[in-house]
C-alpha cells in the first residue's frame, strides 16, 4: 500500500467516526428524553394508585359496603369526578385525556365542562 492510500483510508475512517459520533449522541438525547418521561409516568402512576387507594378506603367506611356489593352510581358523580381530574391537572377533552395540563388551562375541557353543566 502506498502512503496516499493509507492516509485516505484514515481520513475516510475519520469521518465515520464522526457521524457515529454524532449519532450516538442523538440517541443519547432521545434516551435521556425517554427516561425523563418514564420517570414522570411513574411518579404519576404511584400518585394514581395511591388515590384509587384513599377513594376505596373513604368510599368503602362511608357506605358500609359488603366486600363484591356493587355500589349504584349516584347522579351527577361523572361530571364531578371529570371536573376534580381537570383541578388536579389532567386534560378531560377527548383530544387528549387523562395527559397532564402542565397548568395551563384548556379550552376544549373547559367546553366540554360548561356543556355538561
Amino acid at each position: 500500500m502506498d502512503k496516499k492510500n493509507i492516509l485516505e483510508q484514515i481520513n475516510d475512517m475519520e469521518k465515520q467516526l464522526a457521524a457515529l459520533c454524532e449519532q450516538v449522541g442523538g440517541l443519547k438525547g432521545e434516551l435521556s428524553t425517554l427516561l425523563e418521561e418514564n420517570q414522570r409516568l411513574t411518579m404519576e402512576n404511584d400518585y394514581l394508585h395511591e388515590r384509587i387507594q384513599e377513594e376505596r378506603a373513604v368510599n368503602g367506611k362511608e357506605t358500609g359496603k359488603k366486600k363484591g356489593e356493587r355500589e349504584l352510581p349516584i347522579p351527577g358523580e361523572g361530571y364531578d369526578n371529570l371536573a376534580r381530574l381537570y383541578e388536579e391537572g389532567f386534560h378531560i377533552c377527548s383530544m387528549q385525556f387523562g395527559s397532564t395540563r402542565r397548568g395551563e388551562d384548556c379550552l376544549f375541557c373547559l367546553e366540554f365542562l360548561n356543556k355538561a353543566k
